[in-house]
């Protein structure tokens, strides 16, 4: 099955509480607004958005949400396109900064889906998150 937003969504306010389909919602409209592009996934257990930037690599997957409420930060996907040292590591701090966890290599060793009604506890985590991406996406293209 190909996703799309509005099947997407659905099955995300099914799945979910209401504050995390909020999340999940406003990081789709992000995702539409400022990512080179957004990729709609094709499973059928459940429904995945990826925001993907321009780089010198290439399109890049910056994030990942599931329609199951679940978010992927790809930082080891970055690590291993040998993304600048600089950029990777405002990445992981903005990140530990915002979430109040361990990116780095050691705690973080592969990208895994955190739940994100555990991790989103403030509007404001939402928000910082929109403009590190924006940020991370940004320098990327350069």
């Amino acid at each position: 099955m190909k996703w799309d937003k509005e099947k997407f969504l659905k099955e995300m306010r099914k799945n979910t509480s209401r504050e995390v389909a909020k999340v999940g919602e406003m990081l789709c409209d992000f995702s539409e607004k400022d990512a080179d592009e957004v990729s709609w996934g094709r499973g059928d257990e459940y429904g995945t958005m990826t925001y993907k930037s321009k780089s010198d690599f290439g399109l890049i997957s910056l994030f990942q949400i599931t329609s199951k409420g679940q978010i992927k930060f790809c930082l080891n996907v970055l690590r291993q396109k040998d993304v600048p040292k600089n950029i990777m590591r405002d990445f992981v701090i903005k990140l530990e900064a915002n979430f109040l966890r361990d990116y780095d290599k050691v705690n973080y060793p592969i990208d895994s889906l955190e739940n994100m009604g555990e991790l989103f506890t403030t509007g404001a985590q939402i928000d910082k998150l929109m403009q590190c991406i924006e940020g991370i996406a940004y320098r990327l293209r350069q």
